[in-house]
Parts: C-alpha cells; structure tokens; sequence
C-alpha cells in the first residue's frame, strides 16, 4: 500500500506537543479485531473532554452516529466508515489531549487497519481547522468548548495550509469524515450496537493485512 504525502506541516507540531502528554500515558495499540471492540466498547460513558464540556454524547455514541452517517452517504468506502467508527479512541487512549487524539488514535489503530484508516482518523482534526478556514457556516455553528479547541489544535487554517490540504489524495474522505463528526452528537438517537460493526471491522482488518503481505 503507497503511503499518502504527509499531512500539512501543522501536523508535526501538534504531534511535539502531543507527545509531551502522552510520556505520562501509555497508548495500548489494540492488536486483534477483538481488542479493538473491546476498547470501543470501553469507550461508553467515556467523554471527549474531561470535564463533559464538550460532545453531549459519550464517545461510543458519537463514534456509533458517526459512522452510521458515513455508511449511509457512501456505503462502498467500509475503510471510512470504520474510521468514523474509531476516530476518537485517542481521547481514551490519551486522556485530556484533545490536540492530539487524532494523532493517537491513528497510531493505535494502524497496524491492525491499515494506513488510510489511521490517516483518515488524524486527519479529522485538520478537517476541522480546514472548515475553520473555509466554510462560514461552519465556523459560525461551533460551539464554545469547539471553539477553545480549535485554537489549541492550531486554528483555522492559513491559505497555504488550505491549498496543501486540497492537493492531499484523502481531503475528500477527510471532510466527510470531519462534517460526519460535527453531526453524530445527537442525544437519544438510536443507532446500531456496537457488535453489528464487527463484520466490517474485519473486513478492514483483513484487506489491511493483505496489503502489508504483498
């Protein structure tokens, strides 16, 4: 599988400063299908920020709503819709880093998913700064905790950033995954357990293996 161009040069001072959080925590990289379920399934009543300031639904839930979303718009892409299904693990996985959970979470899933799963769940950070950026609506629609971190993830993006973003071969599955993110936070939806993503998840998994042994 051919690596994707690097991500733009923001990136690498989010990682820096990640980096710092994560010497005190210890990211476990789930090796098996079944590992990884068990971590999502850790991550009810789990928040995305600490003080529950943030999303108004647990990251299971949102993780569920996101990728239920991704499923129903583009139903042939089972590599995004499974990093919707795990694109916040790294606020378990490194607790109160919320500049660097995307970065976390690729790197705990990447040997088991493969490495445009693992990209797509970096990426849906700098998603967030690229419609920051570009799209008014957007920016004007977040909330104040979204706000305090977008800051903190490295703001909205300058105009090179943006055009280095655009270029990238996985912007398109990145702002999908991005504005599937900002939806899936709706309180009392249902949506399907946990367990119906594990076919899928395998499915990923497998494909991923595959790739590395050719």
């Amino acid at each position: 599988m051919n690596r994707a161009p690097a991500a733009p040069t923001d990136q690498a001072a989010t990682v820096a400063r990640s980096a710092q959080v994560a010497e005190v925590a210890t990211i476990s990289a789930p090796a098996t299908v079944a590992e990884l379920m068990a971590l999502l399934a850790d991550c009810h009543d789990a928040w995305d920020m600490p003080d529950r300031s943030g999303d108004p639904v647990d990251i299971l839930d949102h993780d569920r709503q996101c990728a239920e979303l991704l499923r129903r718009d583009f139903p042939a892409d089972e590599e995004l819709q499974v990093a919707g299904l795990v694109h916040d693990i790294g606020h378990v996985l490194v607790p109160g880093d919320d500049a660097g959970h995307g970065v976390h979470g690729g790197d705990a899933v990447r040997g088991l998913l493969g490495d445009r799963v693992a990209r797509l769940v970096e990426l849906h950070v700098v998603a967030k700064r690229y419609l920051a950026a570009t799209d008014s609506a957007h920016a004007a629609a977040l909330s104040e905790s979204s706000h305090r971190t977008l800051v903190a993830q490295g703001g909205p993006m300058t105009g090179a950033e943006i055009a280095a973003f655009e270029s990238d071969p996985d912007f398109t599955a990145a702002i999908a995954l991005r504005r599937a993110d900002d939806a899936g936070k709706v309180v009392g939806l249902t949506v399907h357990g946990l367990e119906t993503w594990r076919p899928i998840v395998e499915r990923v998994a497998a494909a991923a293996d595959l790739a590395v042994a050719r």
